[in-house]
C-alpha cells in the first residue's frame, strides 16, 4: 500500500467583488502531492496548477499567502482534467494522508461541484499528520501549524512553505517520522455519511471509541435512537451506572456520563452533524476520564443549564 500525501490551494470569492457559491466556496487551483512506498520511502510526486471556472479574482489573503497570479493559472487545465490525473497518478492500493482535515473534504466538494464520480460511497479512512503529530510528539489535544511540526522535528527547511506541493513535500517528511503504534490512529472523513447501518463506522482506539452513525432524517430520530443514546463501557460491553443525563450546551453536542465498576468513569459525547444531502447523522465518541474530568463535566453541565 502506498501513502498519498496531498495538500491543495484554493481561492475563493474576493472581498465582495464576487458572489461566493455556496456549493463551492474554496475553489482549487492546486493540487500538490508525494507518493512514498510502505517503508515511507519517496515514489513520485504530483504537482499541477489548475484553471479557475468560479472565482476569476484572487482573494488578496491567497495571492500574499501563496504568490500566485490569476495569469499564471489563465493557460492550465481546469479541475476535472487534473483531478482525473491525480487519481490515475494514486494507483490503485493506497491511503490519502493530509495535514489537518479541510483538504480531503474539499476535494470531494469540488468533485461532486462538477459532477464527477465520487471517490467512494461511505466515510474515507485517511491520516490526519496533524493529528499524529500530536499524539506522538505532544498532548494528544493541540494542532500545530506544519511548520512548528517541522521545527520540533529538526527536519531541513529546503524548499518555501505555502504552495501545495511543498506543503505535501513536508508533512510527507513529518510522517515518515511517526512510530507504528501511533499510526493506528487514523481519521475518517464524513464529506460522504454512511447510508445505511451496514456502511457506519464503529472502531475502538487505544484512548476512546468512535461510532459514526448512518443517516436519519431529523435530530429527533437520532436523540431517541437507543443504540446511539446508549452509554456502554466498550471494553466489557456491560451497561454503566448512569451519572449523568444527556445535556447540551448548544444543540449540536451532546453528553453524558457513566460508571463502569471496572474500568471507571465513562465519558460519551454526541456530535450531530448535516450531510451533504441535507438529513443528519452523529459521530458518537466514549472515553475514560478521571474523577477529576468528571468534576469538570458536571461543572459544564451546571453552566449549561444557567
Amino acid at each position: 500500500m502506498d501513502y498519498i500525501v496531498f495538500d491543495l490551494e484554493w481561492n475563493q470569492s474576493s472581498d465582495g467583488q464576487e458572489k461566493e457559491i455556496k456549493e463551492i466556496p474554496f475553489e482549487i487551483i492546486e493540487i500538490g502531492a508525494v507518493k512514498l512506498d510502505e517503508n515511507f520511502q519517496l515514489k513520485d510526486r504530483f504537482n499541477h496548477l489548475i484553471k479557475p471556472k468560479v472565482y476569476h479574482k484572487m482573494h488578496d489573503f491567497t495571492r500574499k499567502l501563496i504568490h500566485i497570479k490569476m495569469e499564471e493559472l489563465e493557460n492550465e487545465k481546469y479541475f476535472p482534467e487534473v483531478m482525473e490525473e491525480f487519481l490515475d497518478w494514486c494507483g490503485e492500493d493506497y491511503i490519502f494522508c493530509t495535514w489537518g482535515p479541510l483538504d480531503l473534504t474539499e476535494l470531494q466538494r469540488n468533485m461532486q461541484f462538477y459532477q464527477m464520480s465520487p471517490l467512494t460511497d461511505r466515510p474515507i479512512r485517511f491520516y490526519d499528520v496533524q493529528k499524529l503529530f500530536s499524539i506522538g510528539f505532544e498532548d494528544r489535544k493541540t494542532r500545530r501549524a506544519l511548520e512548528h511540526a517541522v521545527d520540533v522535528l529538526r527536519i531541513e527547511k529546503d524548499i518555501p512553505f505555502h504552495r501545495a506541493f511543498s506543503d505535501a513535500y513536508y508533512t510527507a517528511k513529518v510522517l515518515s517520522r511517526i512510530e507504528p503504534p501511533v499510526l493506528k490512529n487514523y481519521s475518517f472523513d464524513v464529506f460522504v455519511a454512511p447510508k445505511s447501518k451496514k456502511e457506519e463506522v464503529k472502531i475502538i482506539f487505544d484512548h476512546y471509541m468512535k461510532y459514526i452513525t448512518r443517516e436519519f432524517d431529523s435530530k429527533e430520530e437520532i436523540l431517541a435512537n437507543r443504540e446511539i443514546m446508549s452509554v456502554k463501557c466498550y471494553i466489557c460491553k456491560k451497561n454503566v451506572k448512569r451519572k449523568m443525563r444527556w445535556f447540551s450546551a448548544n444543540g449540536k453536542y451532546y453528553y453524558s456520563a457513566g460508571h463502569c465498576d471496572k474500568h471507571g468513569y465513562i465519558k460519551a459525547k454526541v456530535r450531530i452533524r448535516k450531510s451533504e444531502n441535507q438529513k443528519v447523522f452523529a459521530i458518537k465518541t466514549l472515553k475514560f476520564i478521571s474523577e477529576e474530568e468528571m468534576m469538570a463535566l458536571k461543572e459544564k453541565r451546571s453552566k449549561s443549564k444557567r
